[in-house]
């Protein structure tokens, strides 16, 4: 963490931008979801930096090689985790939870954790508050119809 050139990645793969100008990025490497105002300033907005899939909050929870990542309009960051096999929200407060994904490679249709994905790699929502996943090893597009 730090501002502009001075902040550092390791294999920086998904990339979304809010309403105010934020970007969120997929630090794959490091395992982190990182935060980028608009004025350069890198900071961590969850995990440890060891790989794994706890929900908790900000450097607390885990992720494993976090790829897609996308944000809705109330500010909740969307990331797909290629090798822990779920898909997760943050809150704007940095509140970790799993969205969909039973952690084990699969292709099953469910709702949360009784849906499976094999390699979730990118991860899109919609005005409707949907998630869109393009779930890699499975060869599909996978929607997730969230709550009213």
């Amino acid at each position: 963490d730090a501002t502009g050139t001075s902040a550092s990645f390791s294999s920086p793969l998904g990339v979304a931008v809010d309403g105010g100008g934020n970007v969120y990025v997929g630090d794959n490497g490091n395992h982190l979801i990182r935060k980028i105002t608009p004025e350069g300033v890198v900071t961590t907005l969850a995990g440890s930096g060891s790989h794994g899939s706890t929900d908790a909050t900000g450097i607390s929870a885990t992720f494993w090689n976090p790829h897609g990542v996308a944000v809705d309009g109330s500010g909740n960051v969307y990331v797909a985790g290629l090798l822990s096999y779920k898909i997760r929200k943050i809150t704007p407060e940095g509140v970790v939870t799993t969205l969909a994904g039973s952690g084990s490679a699969g292709s099953a249709d469910g709702t949360g954790t009784s849906a499976s994905f094999n390699r979730p790699a990118g991860v899109a929502v919609d005005g409707s508050g949907n998630v869109y996943v393009a779930d890699l090893l499975s060869h599909k597009i996978r929607k997730i119809i969230l709550p009213a």
